[in-house]
């Protein structure tokens, strides 16, 4: 046999049960199935930044709670909520945006303010990764528990049931932002 011939080259076609070249008989037809074999791949291509998309433009549950069952907070434009047992509400992620409220409580003046927000640096990871545009739109979502305080002029919050409180007082300029919001 000579050196190089196709038939003793190891991985050569004929090795493995084809015959070497086309025109000695094979030829691999294309047909529906692989056609749709390739737009199956090419959709699951396709669906992994929609999916990516999706999951970044996500929103936020949160439970808000209040020291003194009579206290009532309005958040952005959202009707009133009375805080006497805790209300569970769901509010989009957001990078720029603030989430102004006004509480009241019975024989008190209101307190204004913005609601302290989490960083995601998950979500910024899969914009970088993903879809990069969508860091405009998520970076930023409320905490799951809060608890309005207008006697100590305070918000708390915290990212866990059993962590402790972390307390929140406005800002004079986030005060003054907030009571423009809803004085209009």
């Amino acid at each position: 046999m000579a050196l190089g011939h196709m038939r003793s080259l190891a991985y050569s076609a004929a090795r493995q049960g084809r015959p070497p070249h086309p025109s000695e008989g094979w030829v691999r037809p294309f047909t529906l199935t692989t056609y749709k074999g390739m737009t199956m791949k090419t959709k699951q291509l396709l669906a992994l930044p929609l999916i990516a998309v999706l999951l970044s433009a996500c929103t936020a549950t949160t439970s808000l709670r209040s020291s003194d069952p009579s206290l009532a907070v309005k958040i952005n434009d959202d009707a009133p909520l009375v805080l006497k047992a805790p209300v569970t509400k769901t509010y989009k992620a957001t990078s720029f945006g603030q989430y102004r409220f006004r509480a009241t409580q019975e024989g008190m003046e209101p307190m204004y303010g913005l609601v302290p927000l989490k960083f995601n640096s998950g979500y910024l990871v899969a914009d970088i990764l993903f879809f990069a545009p969508a860091a405009f739109y998520n970076l930023r979502e409320v905490y799951p528990f809060y608890e309005f305080d207008v006697a100590q002029g305070v918000v708390r919050y915290k990212k866990k049931e059993q962590d402790q409180w972390t307390s929140y007082k406005p800002t004079a300029a986030e005060v003054e932002r907030a009571r423009a919001y809803f004085n209009q």
